[in-house]
């Protein structure tokens, strides 16, 4: 029998393996003396580098419609944290710095967690949703990706209306799990958030206009069948493109996926045998 991990023991441990990693990366931050971003503006930026909505309450397979309802709450309160937020050079965004320790005393309910693999539920659950907006946006502006976390290769869900390419979602855990990105350029962003009761919506918006756009698309898209165990594949490619002559000046793959397809598929999709 495979040794159980001491996180693995019992509630109990598990929360003092959680507490223990936050406290590592309290301590990290400490001593690495990250210059986070913080100051907020009511005012916009002039310039909307790129915009997003995306739809809050979701049918996930047999998740019960309540948490979604508890989402909407905890994402109403979660973005009063970032929106207005300016991100100067040399400046890191991260969400837990602002958005802080999601508890019920704050407003937060229970919401959509993922936990071993498998969908659980927990307080301030469902901020995932953000965090993936936030990513799709900043994955079209010049702004450097430092820390990103994925699904640990699962397809928990199936598609809903699904307008981005699979893969390019995160996973955000206080406050050791998080979304972050720096500001390498001379340019100033800014990140405006808000709900309006059924959307989550988003802009990036900048001081000045970006020498390049993006587009962001996947390749190579199927479900494959390897050992009895269903998977769903594809590539996603990052595009630069000159914003000026219209010139496509890179093409980088920035996602490989092959992630364990954890619900039924439809008779209609095709399966590629391995």
């Amino acid at each position: 029998m495979k040794r159980k991990l001491f996180c693995e023991i019992s509630p109990f441990t598990y929360r003092l393996s959680m507490e223990k990693e936050i406290l590592k990366r309290r301590l990290k931050d400490f001593f690495r003396n990250t210059l986070f971003a913080k100051e907020r503006t009511k005012d916009s930026l002039p310039v909307l580098v790129y915009q997003h909505k995306s739809l809050i309450r979701r049918r996930l397979g047999n998740i019960d419609m309540e948490l979604q309802e508890n989402k909407a709450t905890n994402l109403a309160l979660a973005v009063t944290h970032i929106d207005g937020l300016l991100i100067r050079p040399s400046e890191t965004f991260s969400v837990w710095k602002l958005v802080g320790r999601t508890t019920k005393r704050k407003g937060y309910k229970e919401g959509l967690t993922i936990a071993k693999g498998q969908p659980s539920q927990g307080i301030g659950g469902g901020l995932c949703q953000l965090s993936n907006l936030i990513h799709w946006m900043m994955l079209h502006s010049e702004l450097t990706i430092v820390e990103h976390h994925h699904h640990d290769g699962l397809d928990l869900f199936p598609d809903f209306g699904r307008q981005i390419p699979f893969g390019t979602g995160t996973s955000i855990s206080y406050n050791y799990i998080d979304y972050r990105v720096k500001n390498e350029t001379a340019n100033t962003y800014q990140l405006r958030l808000w709900v309006d009761g059924e959307y989550l919506c988003g802009e990036l918006r900048a001081a000045e206009l970006q020498p390049h756009t993006f587009h962001i698309h996947a390749e190579n898209e199927y479900f494959s069948r390897e050992q009895g165990t269903i998977y769903r594949n594809g590539k996603v490619y990052r595009d630069v493109i000159d914003r000026v002559t219209g010139q496509h000046l890179d093409s980088r793959l920035i996602r490989t996926n092959h992630a364990k397809v954890m619900y039924d598929l439809p008779p209609s999709i095709t399966i590629q045998e391995q």
